[in-house]
């Protein structure tokens, strides 16, 4: 069993459940597209700092694979948060988390569309129920809630952010073969650059929030984990299993940002949090276990 990739993809969707929480502390103190520069401009910082002779050793790789490269940090990275974090200022939290739990169907879907990539019936009831208990976690237990739920701007923004991260992590399987480190590098420049633009949308509109104590040591953390060491995870998780099944562990995200909200800001442990994160593991237990023995392109 490849257990490093799953350990891989379960410390990611905790890191991001906690850019969650960030995001959620962030408001006030630091504005979206200010949040989304700073992150990816202190990743670029980070890891330019302990990459120069590395991306050198790759420079020719690099060179013949910068648009590639380019467009892992804008599609992936810049314009995945800068619509999640503008969607969320229109539409509510449930349908955010109800939304972003569609990421790994469009991952499906993507992947039988371009390479024809099997997928078992088995690996879609896993998929089924690994996406109802994101829905218990975003409806806090009452699914009913979810039939009251109205649709705005703010949903077609994460159904933007979606897509975006789909398509990236479906394109992961074009990577070039160079170290980690040039392969972050690259893509993190690429994304605080893709910022900018945002960045002065954002000023153009007032809504610019310069940082405060609290939105510098969120840009802080937003910059070292989920934006560095996240990425690195999973694309090391894509790596070792693959898209379609990596892409399901995107489910675990709202779970763990409600339990995260429950250790950091004192929310009520409830029994759907519990029943929510059995009902994800056990949907991404029986994908696995109903993976089709050999993973190629159907004919």
């Amino acid at each position: 069993m490849p257990i490093r990739a799953y350990s891989f993809l379960v410390i990611t969707t905790l890191l991001w459940g906690g850019n969650t929480i960030a995001g959620k502390l962030a408001l006030g103190h630091v504005s979206p597209m200010v949040l989304s520069f700073g992150r990816w401009a202190l990743a670029t910082l980070v890891i330019a700092s302990i990459a120069i002779p590395q991306i050198r050793k790759d420079w020719s790789v690099l060179k013949a694979n910068w648009k590639l490269l380019i467009f892992y940090g804008a599609i992936g990275y810049a314009a995945f948060n800068g619509f999640l974090y503008t969607a969320l200022k229109y539409t509510s939290a449930v349908n955010g988390a109800i939304e972003q739990g569609a990421i790994p169907v469009l991952i499906f879907v993507i992947n039988f569309l371009l390479f024809r990539i099997q997928v078992s019936a088995i690996q879609i009831l896993g998929f089924l129920i690994s996406f109802v208990g994101a829905a218990v976690t975003a409806s806090h237990g009452d699914l009913q809630t979810l039939l009251t739920l109205t649709l705005n701007h703010g949903d077609l923004l994460m159904l933007f952010a979606g897509i975006s991260y789909a398509i990236y992590t479906v394109s992961l399987r074009w990577k070039p073969p160079v170290h980690w480190k040039s392969l972050m590098a690259v893509p993190a420049l690429a994304a605080a650059v893709t910022c900018l633009p945002l960045l002065w949308w954002e000023a153009g509109r007032g809504e610019l929030i310069l940082p405060d104590m609290r939105g510098w040591l969120i840009i802080l953390y937003a910059g070292l984990f989920p934006s560095l060491i996240s990425q690195i995870l999973y694309i090391k998780g894509v790596e070792g299993i693959g898209a379609n099944r990596a892409g399901l562990f995107i489910n675990l995200v709202p779970v763990f940002g409600t339990l995260l909200s429950i250790t950091i800001l004192g929310e009520t442990l409830e029994v759907f949090h519990v029943v929510a994160l059995v009902l994800v593991l056990g949907g991404i237990a029986i994908a696995e276990w109903g993976k089709p023995a050999v993973e190629k392109p159907a004919r």
